[in-house]
């Protein structure tokens, strides 16, 4: 009885275990991906203000003004560098996280194997038990017909 009920609470815990697991996985998703848009976001808006200042390049632009556009492209390379190095630690803690959950998982199916294996065991202890009974009962049967010294269908 103690090794059932402490199984049931291994799966329980273990149950537990994987659902926060999920659920931080399912965070870390959602973090990276809003990584992964911000990212996104800091190159197109790079690549608009790249275009606006080789046309301003074309039409003609004051020197102050070329030194503000290229100071200011190098803080969006500096921003999307940032964003790329959150970006793979986010990738990172999305593996990591996943694995987690993955472990959990395998250790629930474990845990499940276990009691179906219980059962079966069980199972089959109970149908030896009715076989030995069933042939206790039969054998009993035949010593008592031939202890009485009635005739038995094979001596027919």
């Amino acid at each position: 009885m103690s090794t059932t009920s402490a199984l049931d609470t291994l799966i329980d815990l273990t149950r537990e275990a994987l659902e926060t697991a999920g659920r931080t996985l399912a965070d870390q998703r959602r973090t990276q991906q809003q990584a992964q848009t911000q990212m996104n976001t800091l190159e197109h808006y790079r690549q608009e203000y790249r275009q606006r200042l080789q046309q301003a390049m074309q039409e003609g632009i004051a020197p102050a003004s070329l030194h503000n556009y290229r100071a200011f492209l190098a803080s969006l390379d500096s921003a999307i560098q940032r964003a790329v190095q959150t970006l793979e630690a986010q990738r990172r803690q999305v593996d990591h996280s996943q694995r987690h959950w993955q472990e959990q998982r395998r250790k629930l199916n474990s845990y499940d194997t276990l009691v179906e294996r219980r059962a079966l065991l069980g199972q089959l202890r109970e149908n030896r038990a009715e076989q030995r009974h069933s042939d206790e009962t039969s054998a009993q049967l035949r010593l008592r017909r031939d202890t009485s010294g009635l005739p038995t269908d094979s001596s027919l």
